[in-house]
């Protein structure tokens, strides 16, 4: 599946999906004993390879002493027991903040990830290019800058899970927040503007708009 953002952009709007919000059927790998120097994180007898943790991905840290407690950016897979992870930036091109340092830490790596792979499915039935559209010329991978998803994919799961935690928390608040992103989303596929590259030269050869979905030879 097409995945248009990941777990770090979802940190970036909403850290409580990834603490005492986190859907315990969608943890990849969870432990204690952890330990923190600088930006490296590693927990002896995990193995985060075979786990499928993925850098991009969100950790969330939790001290003995409470020193440390939150949820950190995963920059990448080191080893089957190390990590590089940083405080979230705004940006993925950005250097990397070392959180601080701690010892006997409780970590668990929660993902995102099918809600993700239904709102890319989403996005490409929108568009009418594939995998939504297996009828089209267009693939995902045709098209230049896909960043311009990421917002709009953000939105779509994070409406998706404020509305599984309502209709299991029976919490109006919860309903409120997915209705919330919910609009986003429709706003920002609306704003969204594909560029498709055809012949695979590196040059724009279509243009789709979400607010008409129209095609434009450029």
């Amino acid at each position: 599946m097409v995945n248009f953002s990941n777990d770090a952009d979802i940190l970036k709007y909403e850290p409580i999906l990834f603490g005492e919000l986190h859907l315990p059927g969608q943890v990849l790998a969870a432990g204690t004993g952890g330990a923190l120097s600088g930006t490296t994180f590693t927990a002896s007898g995990a193995d985060f390879v075979s786990a499928q943790v993925p850098a991009g991905g969100v950790i969330y840290l939790q001290s003995a002493d409470g020193s440390l407690d939150g949820a950190y950016e995963i920059i990448s897979v080191d080893s089957a027991t190390a990590l590089t992870v940083s405080v979230i930036r705004a940006d993925s091109g950005d250097d990397v903040i070392a959180p601080a340092a701690a010892t006997d830490i409780s970590y668990r790596i929660g993902t995102f990830r099918p809600q993700a792979s239904e709102a890319g499915f989403k996005l490409t039935e929108y568009f009418g290019i594939r995998p939504g559209n297996p009828e089209s010329a267009y693939d995902a991978e045709d098209v230049l800058d896909t960043d311009v998803l990421k917002r709009a994919s953000v939105f779509a799961v994070i409406s998706s899970v404020y509305a599984m935690l309502a209709s299991k928390a029976k919490d109006e608040n919860f309903w409120k927040k997915s209705l919330h992103y919910q609009k986003l989303f429709e706003r920002a596929k609306e704003r969204c503007r594909l560029s498709i590259d055809v012949g695979s030269d590196g040059v724009a050869d279509v243009t789709r708009v979400g607010a008409s979905i129209r095609l434009v030879r450029d």
